[in-house]
């Protein structure tokens, strides 16, 4: 049965995203890339809320940036034909190999679980991944932890006070000094 999975970029005090939204303080290396690489071969279908996808839509394109280095073309390349579904209350229409959600979270994830073929159900954005948490829906979490401090901003985790007991599954130190963390959830 596929696994769903929740891998985001985090700030040592926790955060996804500044205040203001902003990304510019997340580590991101050669090495890093690398590793981004190998984690979307391992996706079978990406879930993601309306912010994330619209921030992604860059990479509908991204293909054709000579600036680019290797492994962003290699990551680009994999992303662009990869199954999206998008949860929006707001938009009528998506771009690309995306669909918008037409059932809950949970009825998507029992679908798609059910449905044949491999790779992971990959879970983007905190608010989405917050809703999954706190059905219980989420089987492995990874974390890339740039070592700053943002002070505030969307959290990693959801605060819906249940507890989450983890098994440690991977761990690594970049020489950027970024941690790169998988947890898996017991069943």
């Amino acid at each position: 049965m596929r696994r769903v999975t929740y891998t985001m970029g985090v700030s040592l005090d926790g955060y996804v995203a500044g205040a203001d939204g902003s990304l510019d303080w997340g580590t991101f290396d050669e090495e890093l890339s690398r590793i981004v690489v190998d984690e979307i071969r391992e996706v079978g279908v990406h879930l993601m809320g309306r912010r994330l996808y619209e921030s992604m839509l860059v990479w509908e394109t991204a293909d054709q940036d000579p600036s680019l280095d290797e492994a962003m073309r290699e990551w680009s390349g994999i992303w662009k034909p990869l199954p999206k579904v998008v949860f929006s209350r707001t938009l009528t229409g998506v771009e690309g190999n995306a669909r918008l959600a037409t059932r809950s979270l949970a009825e998507e994830i029992e679908r798609l679980k059910a449905e044949p073929g491999g790779g992971t159900i990959a879970i983007g954005g905190a608010t989405l991944a917050a809703e999954a948490a706190e059905l219980g829906l989420i089987d492995e979490y990874t974390m890339r932890v740039s070592p700053v401090l943002i002070g505030g901003g969307i959290p990693y985790f959801s605060h819906d006070k249940r507890r989450t007991d983890l098994e440690l599954v991977a761990n690594r130190t970049l020489d950027s000094g970024l941690v790169y963390l998988r947890y898996r959830v017991p069943r």
